[in-house]
């Protein structure tokens, strides 16, 4: 998917027990919070409310946060992120690609806190956030604009 061709991109910042989802412009230049699927301790990841977003939002390409640590390197969450990459494509039959998140929700939290807003009991808000600042991260390194 290159960003020229148009169309929604939609974000997914996957965790152990919240998504956070954000959607692109359809000229692929802005990023929007978009919602916050939970995932319930023992429960499977909610693909049918994932796969909901993207076809009510014509969704033409998912990028995945692949959550590295801070040297870079992959752990068992980066390994679950790539697992669950793999099934959005299966399932969506859209195209997904992997953006490194390391620190995207304590960028998200960084920016509430600079904005005089409070975190606390609004992890699900954060999440939807930090899906946004990757998106955005991706949408203007496609650009050549990142910084």
């Amino acid at each position: 998917m290159t960003a020229g061709a148009g169309g929604r991109l939609l974000g997914v910042d996957w965790g152990e027990r919240r998504i956070g989802l954000a959607l692109s412009d359809e000229t692929q230049t802005l990023a929007q919070p978009l919602a916050t699927l939970t995932r319930r301790s023992g429960k499977r990841f909610p693909m049918t409310h994932l796969l909901a977003h993207i076809e009510a939002h014509q969704v033409v390409s998912v990028v995945v946060g692949l959550p590295l640590d801070a040297s870079g390197t992959e752990g068992p969450a980066a390994q679950a992120a790539r697992e669950l990459a793999g099934a959005i494509q299966r399932r969506s039959g859209r195209p997904v690609e992997l953006w490194d998140e390391r620190f995207t929700t304590a960028r998200a939290r960084q920016a509430v806190h600079e904005m005089g807003g409070k975190t606390r009991g609004r992890e699900g808000e954060l999440d939807a956030l930090a899906a946004t600042l990757l998106l955005q991260h991706y949408l203007d390194a496609r650009r050549g604009s990142a910084t």
